[in-house]
């Protein structure tokens, strides 16, 4: 009797204890581990419109019977304001706007390639000091302003140099960023509805502008070309609601080399310049798990 009962205590003690190797099941819908929770994997792909200020810059012209430079040239952007071509998909690239598309590698890091879509207009008419020279044929419609220049106060009229990159002053760059989740900061608790994140990062690439440049009276160039390459940073702040979509605000700034700018249908024609820029970027998104 005895044997029995110890017997039937061992089986039950044995029914009890978890198996070894086999884990046990957790009910899904008692689960805190939401979509998210985790990027790793992810996709995501945003496209939206910036406004820029750029630094004062010393803009070197030259080719053949010409060489000089302008001293602290004042430009601008040129803005669209709220208008449908950001929608239209034969128009949209014409206002200034910002496409990007990248991965997250894990969690916070994600990596991605993009295209900003700046442009860069010099202050017409400006007062600048000019210094080199100028010695046209005098049957060339620039020869007006042959002479020698040493620090010149100058007008930048039209008819000595309209001077833009407005189709446009194209950054094709990679990034490099973080993304952190700030939620619980803010005590949302269901971030599968709404998700609030900052990202920082940091990018490099090359300049494909089609630069537009009546320099001189010369027929303008009129062909994208590459020019020199650009670094920048970024901050941001993120927003995105039912773990798909998303609106993005981003800082970016960064500095601008361009060596070789075409400037008219002269292959000896060229200018080269230098800036730091600054970009306000407001973009929408999407992103998914593939």
């Amino acid at each position: 009797m005895a044997a029995m009962m110890v017997s039937q205590y061992t089986f039950a003690q044995e029914n009890s204890l978890p198996k070894k190797g086999i884990p046990d099941k957790v009910d899904s819908r008692f689960s805190n581990d939401k979509y998210t929770a985790h990027n790793k994997g992810k996709f995501f792909v945003s496209w939206g419109g910036n406004r820029e200020s750029f630094s004062r810059s010393d803009v070197r012209f030259w080719g053949d019977g010409y060489d000089f430079t302008v001293y602290d040239m004042e430009a601008h952007d040129k803005p669209k304001g709220y208008h449908l071509d950001y929608l239209n998909p034969g128009r949209m690239t014409i206002p200034q706007t910002n496409f990007r598309m990248g991965y997250f590698i894990n969690d916070h890091y994600s990596i991605s390639i993009g295209w900003d879509h700046m442009k860069y207009v010099m202050t017409q008419n400006q007062m600048a000091n000019v210094t080199g020279h100028i010695n046209l044929p005098a049957s060339e419609e620039g020869s007006v302003f042959n002479g020698t220049y040493d620090n010149t106060d100058t007008e930048m009229s039209e008819d000595f140099l309209q001077y833009e990159h407005t189709d446009g002053l194209n950054y094709v760059n990679t990034e490099f960023s973080r993304t952190d989740d700030i939620s619980s900061l803010l005590t949302i608790a269901n971030t599968d509805k709404i998700q609030v994140n900052v990202t920082e990062g940091v990018g490099a690439g090359f300049l494909f502008p089609k630069t537009n440049t009546k320099l001189l009276g010369r027929d303008r160039h009129d062909d994208f070309h590459i020019s020199g390459y650009g670094v920048s940073l970024k901050t941001g702040l993120n927003i995105t609601f039912f773990k798909h979509f998303y609106i993005q605000g981003e800082i970016k700034g960064g500095y601008i080399d361009m060596q070789d700018i075409r400037t008219t249908k002269s292959d000896s024609d060229h200018a080269s310049q230098h800036f730091f820029f600054l970009q306000r970027i407001i973009a929408v998104g999407g992103i998914f798990r593939v």
